[in-house]
C-alpha cells in the first residue's frame, strides 16, 4: 500500500514507485528502463497508470521512461492551487531538473499534451522532443471551440459544466466515480474500456481531493481567457515550438476532433509529424498499444523527422 492509503494508485508491474520533489510540491512516479529520459504526462480523468504499456515498451527500446502523477491527481501533493498550465509546465520543467536530466523527451495525453505544448514555449531548453496525444494546441482548441460550435464546441462541453462550484465534484464522485466511465467509453473507441480499466480509473479519482483538483485545471483553461494572466499566457503560446514535434491522435477521438488537432502543425516551426490512428479514440496510447508504440518508437529512433 502507498502512502496515504492510496492502494489503487501504486500498481504493480515492471516498473518502481519514487517520489520525486519539484517546484516546491512532492510527486508520485512510476519509472523503468535506463537511457535518455522520456517523461510521460497524463490527461484527464486519469492517472500515471495510463502509460503502463509505454513504460516497459520504451525502456526496451533503450529509454528511462518516467509517468508522474500530476499536481493534484494520484500519488501527488494536493495543493489548494497552482492548477493552471503555466505551474504545471514548471512542474513538469522541475521534474526533468529533480531526476537529474538537463532535458528530456516529453510525452502529453490530454492535459498532459496541452502541458506538454506549454512547457515548448515557456522552458523550450528542458523539452528535446515533443510528442503530444488526442491534445490540440491551446491557442489552436480556444478557436475551434469558437469556429466550430457543433463539432468542437460539443466535444469540449464538459469543460463548461465543470466551471460550478461543488456540483460537478459531487457528480463526478457518485455512485463510486461512475461518470469517469461513462466519459472513457464516450470518448474511445468502441470496446473499450474493460472493467478492470474502468475500475483502475474510478478508485483513482476516488482519492480524496482528486476531484476537485481535476477540475479546477479545467476551470482556469476558461475563467482565466479574459484575465491578465490568460493573456499574458497566450502571448507566450504564440511562440513558435522549434524542437522535433511528433503529433498522434486517434481518427474516432470525440473529445478533441482530429480536424481541431491538426491545426496544431502551424505552431510547429521544427520537423513535425502528424500520425492518425484509425480504429482508436481519444486514448490511443491505451486502445490501440501496439500501433501507438510503433508510431512514438520509430519517431524516437529516427535521428531526422521529416517536417
Amino acid at each position: 500500500m502507498g502512502p496515504g492509503g492510496e492502494a489503487s494508485i501504486y500498481l504493480d508491474g515492471p516498473w518502481s514507485h519514487r517520489s520525486v520533489s519539484a517546484n516546491g510540491t512532492r510527486f508520485h512516479a512510476a519509472e523503468s528502463g535506463d537511457g535518455p529520459l522520456v517523461l510521460l504526462l497524463h490527461g484527464f480523468p486519469e492517472f500515471w497508470w495510463t502509460w503502463r504499456s509505454q513504460l516497459p515498451a520504451l525502456a526496451d527500446a533503450g529509454f528511462r521512461a518516467v509517468a508522474v502523477d500530476l499536481r493534484g491527481y494520484g500519488g501527488s501533493d494536493k495543493p489548494p492551487r497552482g492548477y493552471d498550465l503555466i505551474t504545471a509546465a514548471s512542474d513538469a520543467a522541475g521534474l526533468i531538473r529533480s531526476l537529474g536530466e538537463a532535458n528530456a523527451v516529453v510525452v502529453g495525453h490530454d492535459w498532459g499534451g496541452m502541458i506538454a505544448w506549454t512547457m515548448a514555449a515557456y522552458f523550450p531548453k528542458v523539452v528535446r522532443r515533443l510528442a503530444v496525444v488526442s491534445a490540440a494546441h491551446p491557442l489552436r482548441l480556444r478557436a475551434a471551440v469558437l469556429a466550430d460550435p457543433a463539432g468542437q464546441g460539443r466535444g469540449s462541453a464538459h469543460v463548461l459544466r465543470f466551471q460550478l462550484p461543488v456540483l460537478p465534484e459531487r457528480q463526478l464522485l457518485r455512485d463510486r466515480a461512475r461518470e469517469v466511465g461513462r466519459m472513457l467509453e464516450a470518448w474511445s473507441r468502441p470496446g473499450w474500456p474493460d472493467a478492470a480499466t474502468e475500475r483502475a480509473y474510478r478508485a483513482a479519482m476516488c482519492v480524496p481531493s482528486v476531484a476537485h483538483s481535476a477540475l479546477e485545471y479545467h476551470r482556469w483553461l476558461l475563467r482565466s481567457r479574459l484575465r491578465p494572466d490568460g493573456m499574458r499566457y497566450a502571448r507566450v503560446m504564440r511562440t513558435p515550438v522549434q524542437v522535433p514535434t511528433l503529433q498522434i491522435h486517434g481518427a474516432l477521438d470525440t473529445c478533441v476532433l482530429p480536424r481541431t488537432a491538426r491545426g496544431s502543425g502551424r505552431f510547429v516551426e521544427g520537423p513535425y509529424r502528424w500520425r492518425l490512428i484509425d480504429g482508436a479514440g481519444h486514448f490511443p496510447h491505451e486502445e490501440v498499444p501496439g500501433k501507438f508504440d510503433l508510431e512514438l518508437r520509430s519517431w524516437l529512433a529516427d535521428p531526422e523527422p521529416e517536417r
